[in-house]
């Protein structure tokens, strides 16, 4: 039986794994995702200063 990260290789390599692979870098590629992105890691970040 495949372990997990080999089924999820299998899927990252077959056509529609592919097309979310593309998808998630266009949206990551537009500058209001990544104002986004940055915004919840300064949260994270901070969050965990604070333990």
């Amino acid at each position: 039986m495949p372990t997990i990260t080999q089924r999820i290789q299998a899927f990252l390599n077959s056509p529609r794994g592919r097309q979310i692979v593309d998808r998630g870098r266009r949206e990551l590629a537009k500058p209001e995702n990544q104002a986004r992105l940055r915004n919840l890691l300064t949260r994270l970040q901070s969050r965990s200063h604070r333990r």
